[in-house]
């Protein structure tokens, strides 16, 4: 094997103890009191079953989490995505959610590795166009919740 073979072994593995730490001990799971948003949807082609609760300042992403069941690919980039967004601008999590989406279908490329941090764990998945759902179904989630505090934002102006 050569050195380039044993770290591509070595990545993978890195990266299936990301997702099933994530899946295992999910950080944000639950639900909020007093959201400003929420969306739910459920996968009918395996299952996963996701509902995004958000709470904002008007201007940032204040409050994230989630809650359902499904498998470790849903639940791990659900878990994943509360963490890199709250925090963020609205408008920045809104293209941010677009441009993983993207990528998660190869239409625009990753970054270099490590940019992403543990999103990174999510390349892979890419290669399962079948698992690609799985992976953005939380993504498509928060541009719902995220659409939803915008489009109030914008009557009130």
């Amino acid at each position: 094997m050569s050195a380039t073979d044993k770290e591509i072994v070595a990545l993978d593995w890195l990266y299936q103890e990301i997702i099933l730490d994530h899946y295992k001990r999910p950080r944000n799971f639950g639900t909020l009191e007093n959201a400003d948003a929420v969306a739910e949807e459920e996968n009918p082609y395996c299952g996963d079953h996701i509902i995004v609760h958000l709470k904002t300042d008007g201007e940032r992403i204040t409050e994230i989490r989630f809650a359902g069941r499904g498998c470790a690919i849903s639940q791990a980039s659900a878990s994943m995505m509360t963490e890199k967004v709250k925090g963020m601008r609205l408008d920045e999590a809104l293209k941010f959610a677009e441009d993983f989406r993207q990528m998660m279908r190869g239409e625009k490329p990753f970054p270099p590795e490590g940019e992403l941090e543990d999103l990174d764990a999510l390349r892979g998945v890419r290669e399962f166009p079948v698992r690609v759902k799985c992976a953005t179904l939380a993504w498509e989630l928060l541009q719902r919740t995220l659409a939803q505090v915008l489009g109030a934002k914008k009557g009130e102006s």
